[in-house]
């Protein structure tokens, strides 16, 4: 065997192509995990400038090789603007047509007055005034008319309206909505300049009648201070008024003066001294130093450089995948030979390589919702525990080396994970066991956070927050990993615990047939499967598989079940009317008839071996035998009398051939005592060896001297010596006759 775990090419031609089919797309599909890996992460994994973490002592001095700045996040940036749009004053603009609008009024409703109230005024003219005021938006009373009939009353009125609005209105005065209760302050343009005050000493309507009512002219009359009031709000016209253009060209101002940058740091400045602790500023401007690095060498426009980085990444990235690719070849050659179980090993990785990309970009980025777990779960129930955790290990690195991630507790929180993960399950047997899973999965992200919060003195809160992650990303891969396990189980061929489980249902319809159609078969291979379970269980064999196995091993019988001895009648014996060769034809023929009924019911490729495989390359040795015995001029074609193969390639398989031959002519024996039970296991066996049935079979000869003895041990069950029981009146006891 070669280095890979496959065969030694020849030399030459033959070689090189013998290695491009075994190698060729596996080397492929590393490549493009690599590329696709840094396209993911085009940051240099070995970062020129080192990021150590919160609460951690820096072992070493970090200076600023060149100036840099460190920006602000983008939460920090949004709340700015918001604080300088809400500080940023509204702008009020002078209008003084509202002071000529307010006089026109006051002379026009002065005129009426006049013309009205005169002393040569009839007494309709008097009348027709409330009418004559309301139509210029005054609304007087016959009570105040009287009022105003008196000219020294009605001059000090108007004189007062006037006087009032003629001293606030050139001031500038707004109306009441026109005044925002935030922010504090507004600003008033005026002649092209602006003036800010606070925004609750601008004067509006309300000011001016508080103002009015100190100095109105008659105090002694209700009736002409209600009127006063009444004619100021009825002349009243704002002089200051919202200007969005302006407001919203102060807040693109305010705007712009926000700098995007939180500090700026110097050429030659220290960022950490070393043996200092490292505190969130700290970090930051090391995480942007970090940046900074990896746009100056995507930025540098000498090409060779650039070339150079991107060929270091590729292949830092190459090399681990190449690790995990050389074990699988040397610990798990069937693994690596099938294309589709190497491709979903890529899958899991791509899928925890993008996850950890998003991870990366968020503001705060938590390694705990990098969903390792889920490739885990998968590749430990899939394949198994120990090629999980070496993925796990390879997957774990190659996320922790990555430029956003190096100098951060990434990899540790992540290999805790994915170790707990795949260590987890094993043989899934139970849906509970997906529970059992999350929980130790939860328990290996507590742990994390509970030694990283003891080492860099992290609060409980933190601790808290990071173990939460940890739970919440333990329970959503081990769910997800539940969910995809049936598509990658049809994806890779390969059949679980669970799985198997479900074709060893007895009551599935081709099994209920075999039960009724051929009741020998049926029974034989019940006693076979109990043989082959316990025999494989006890060498570390898949004792499900092989009972799972031996239920379909004969299922081919189905179509001729009277031709097979189990089912047939005394002295009814339908070959006694065929030749040999033809009765040899239909023995042989059950193996392919079972591989049609198998594509039928679509059972999977692992049990479908045991159909081909459980009679091997063996003899029709009656038929054979029989053959010989009619006397020809030739001998009979052994291909003829020979059953198809191949020979069993697993110990499950080569189990189940054993149990065959050994159940089979156990049936026989007169009377099974324990010591012909086990010469009959011996010659099974010994003969199987001698014909080369097993020699395809990975079986020890040790695990046979087990097989042997887990034989004798059901089969001394299965044919137990019988109690003779007492006869009363010449039979058997009624107690016992319906027993």
């Amino acid at each position: 065997m070669g280095l890979w775990g496959q065969p030694e090419p020849d030399e030459g031609e033959g070689s090189r192509r013998a290695l491009v089919r075994a190698h060729g797309g596996r080397v492929l599909l590393a490549l493009a995990l690599a590329f696709v890996t840094y396209l993911l992460f085009p940051t240099a994994p070995a970062a020129d400038a080192p990021l150590y973490e919160v609460g951690s002592v820096a072992p070493d001095n970090v200076i600023a090789p060149f100036a840099f700045r460190v920006p602000k996040t983008d939460a920090e940036l949004q709340a700015e603007r918001e604080e300088a749009v809400r500080s940023t004053a509204a702008v009020l603009a002078f209008d003084a047509t509202g002071v000529d609008s307010a006089r026109f009024h006051v002379a026009r409703f002065r005129a009426l007055l006049e013309a009205s109230l005169a002393p040569g005024a009839s007494a309709a003219q008097a009348t027709a005034l409330v009418a004559d005021a309301a139509r210029v938006g005054v609304r007087i009373t016959p009570a105040e008319v009287a009022y105003l009939r008196s000219a020294p009353r009605r001059q000090a009125l108007m004189d007062g309206v006037a006087t009032t609005l003629d001293r606030w209105l050139p001031r500038g005065v707004a109306s009441t909505g026109a005044v925002p209760d935030a922010p504090a302050d507004v600003a008033i343009a005026r002649g092209g300049q602006y003036r800010v005050v606070p925004a609750d000493s601008v004067p509006t309507l309300s000011t001016v009648l508080a103002d009015a009512r100190r100095a109105r002219p008659d105090a002694g009359s209700e009736i002409a201070e209600a009127l006063y009031v009444k004619l100021l709000s009825a002349f009243f016209r704002p002089t200051l008024a919202a200007d969005r253009a302006a407001t919203d060209r102060l807040r693109a101002d305010a705007l712009r003066g926000v700098d995007p940058n939180k500090w700026l740091v110097r050429a030659g400045e220290k960022i950490v001294g070393a043996h200092e602790v490292v505190g969130r500023e700290e970090f930051d401007k090391m995480r942007a130093l970090r940046t900074a690095v990896a746009q100056r060498g995507m930025s540098d426009r000498s090409l060779a450089r650039g070339a150079t980085r991107v060929a270091g990444a590729l292949l830092h990235n190459l090399v681990l995948i190449a690790v995990f690719g050389v074990t699988l070849a040397l610990f798990r050659p069937q693994l690596y030979r099938s294309f589709r179980a190497v491709s979903l090993f890529a899958l899991g990785f791509l899928l925890v390589l993008v996850a950890a990309a998003v991870v990366a970009r968020m503001p705060n980025p938590r390694p705990e919702l990098i969903p390792i777990a889920l490739a885990a779960v998968l590749f430990s129930v899939l394949f198994d525990a120990r090629i999980s955790l070496v993925a796990v290990l390879v997957v774990a690195i190659l996320v922790g080396s990555q430029g956003p991630f190096r100098g951060s507790n990434t990899l540790f929180v992540v290999l805790v994970g994915g170790v707990a993960a795949a260590a987890s399950v094993r043989t899934l047997s139970r849906r509970t066991q997906a529970f059992s899973a999350m929980l130790v999965v939860c328990a290996g992200y507590v742990l994390s956070s509970i030694t990283l919060a003891l080492a860099l003195g992290w609060n409980l809160r933190e601790a808290g927050i990071a173990a939460g992650f940890g739970a919440l990303n333990a329970l959503v891969s081990v769910a997800l990993a539940m969910g995809l396990l049936a598509p990658a189980e049809e994806f890779t061929g390969i059949d679980t615990y669970l799985r198997l489980l479900e074709w060893s249902d007895l009551n599935r319809p081709l099994l209920q047939r075999l039960s009724l159609e051929a009741p020998g078969t049926y029974a034989h291979t019940i006693a076979m499967a109990n043989l082959a379970e316990a025999a494989c269980n006890a060498i570390g064999a898949n004792g499900l598989l092989a009972r799972v196995g031996t239920y379909y091993h004969d299922i081919g019988k189905l179509e001729r079940p009277q031709y097979f001895v189990e089912n047939q009648a005394k002295g009814r014996n339908p070959h006694d009317k065929l030749k040999p060769s033809a009765s040899a034809a239909i023995i042989r023929n059950h193996v392919r008839e079972g591989l049609e009924l198998a594509d039928e019911i679509k059972l999977p490729k692992v049990l479908r071996a045991f159909i081909t495989e459980h009679h091997g390359t063996g003899r029709i040795v009656y038929f054979y035998e029989k053959a010989k015995e009619r006397g020809d001029a030739t001998s009979p074609n052994a291909a003829e009398f020979t059953y198809p193969g191949p020979t069993p390639q697993s110990a499950e398989t080569a189990i189940v051939m054993l149990a065959d031959g050994v159940e089979a002519s156990a049936r026989a024996l007169q009377e099974p005592t324990p010591q012909k039970l086990r010469e009959l296991v011996e010659h099974i066996v010994r003969m199987r060896i001698e014909q080369g049935q097993l020699r395809d079979a990975p079986l020890t000869l040790r695990q046979l001297e087990i097989v042997k003895d887990q034989f004798v041990r059901v089969l001394l069950g299965m044919h137990h010596a019988r109690i003779e029981y007492p006869a009363a009146s010449g039979g058997v006891t009624a107690e016992f006759a319906s027993a």
